[in-house]
């Protein structure tokens, strides 16, 4: 006999009880995270704004270490421009010191030169030229005077008017212009500057003084007086000198007188002269060159070298110019 089996009912008390549960867990757990939110979100929130005052602090010192890497590198740039400007000043006094090194060559070598040529000139006294003095012939019209040439129908005077020259050879030089000008009895024309080229009569720049006694005298008087500025150099007298007044056909002759050359090159003074007064035909020049050196620097001492320079140019210039240069001393006047 077959015992009938009881039904199961899925939708029981037990199961529902079950389900029941599982829904007020979940209830429950939405209740707990709505209440806990505010919390969390305000955590975050402190987390957050700790972070960005952070970030804030950090680009505030990264702000000041630029302003301070900005100065230190501004204070590099003007070190390196002080530098660099340093760097060319000590080029530049290389090169000046090059250039004096090989301009004090050169003087050494046209003095050098000149001895050499002066030693050459002494030699070559042959025995005809004695012979010719011995016999004393009278000298022609136009022959030198005290070795200087005086067959110029115009004269030129360059005069250093340096306080050296102004101080302790005035008077000698008033003489010496006297002199000068008497060995010149007559004239067509007559000028007057100083070394650096300017003129003693400003009527008168850029043209000839008539030769008149009256204005002989006015020369000498205006000489005792006369003291322009000086840079105790005959080289911008004589090339203006030269350039102003220098005609083909007429005979003209530029008298130097001073005691220093302190500055420049002796050899670069020689060849401006040689090109600017060219020989003409026959070899003459345009321009004679005679100078009067005055010994003011060798007696009154520590400036011997400027005084030698000086002679040494002019002996030169008065041999390739046709002139004659007189150096003078303490007690008379040596050649």
């Amino acid at each position: 006999m077959r015992k009938e089996r009881k039904s199961i009912d899925v939708f029981s008390l037990s199961f529902l009880d079950v389900v029941s549960c599982g829904f007020g867990a979940i209830i429950l757990l939405l209740v707990l995270s709505r209440v806990s939110e505010p919390l969390v979100r305000e955590k975050i929130s402190r987390d957050l704004k700790g972070e960005v005052q952070q970030l804030e602090q950090q680009l505030v010192e990264i702000r000041d270490n630029s302003k301070s890497a900005k100065r230190e590198l501004a204070v590099s740039m003007r070190q390196l421009a002080s530098r660099r400007q340093e760097l060319v000043r000590q080029q530049q006094e290389i090169v000046a010191l090059k250039a004096k090194y090989k301009a004090s060559r050169l003087d050494t070598d046209a003095r050098e030169r000149i001895k050499a040529q002066m030693e050459a000139a002494l030699q070559s006294l042959t025995a005809e030229m004695r012979r010719l003095q011995e016999q004393k012939l009278p000298p022609p019209p136009d022959s030198p005077i005290g070795g200087v040439p005086v067959d110029s129908e115009y004269i030129i005077f360059v005069i250093d008017t340096s306080g050296s020259m102004q101080r302790y050879a005035w008077p000698l030089v008033r003489k010496k212009m006297a002199e000068t000008l008497a060995v010149y009895p007559h004239v067509k024309g007559i000028q007057v500057m100083n070394d650096m080229g300017d003129y003693m009569f400003s009527q008168y720049a850029g043209r000839w003084i008539p030769d008149t006694p009256a204005r002989r005298r006015a020369i000498l008087k205006r000489l005792a007086s006369w003291s322009p500025f000086s840079n105790s150099s005959p080289v911008e007298g004589v090339t203006r000198a030269i350039r102003r007044f220098h005609t083909l056909g007429r005979r003209i002759s530029i008298y130097v007188l001073g005691d220093d050359f302190s500055r420049g090159s002796i050899q670069a003074v020689i060849d401006t002269v040689n090109r600017l007064n060219r020989a003409g035909p026959g070899g003459r020049r345009l321009v004679r060159i005679h100078a009067i050196g005055f010994p003011v620097l060798l007696l009154k001492g520590g400036s011997e070298e400027n005084a030698a320079r000086f002679a040494a140019l002019m002996r030169r210039l008065a041999w390739d110019n046709n002139g004659s240069f007189v150096g003078l001393s303490g007690l008379g006047v040596h050649r």
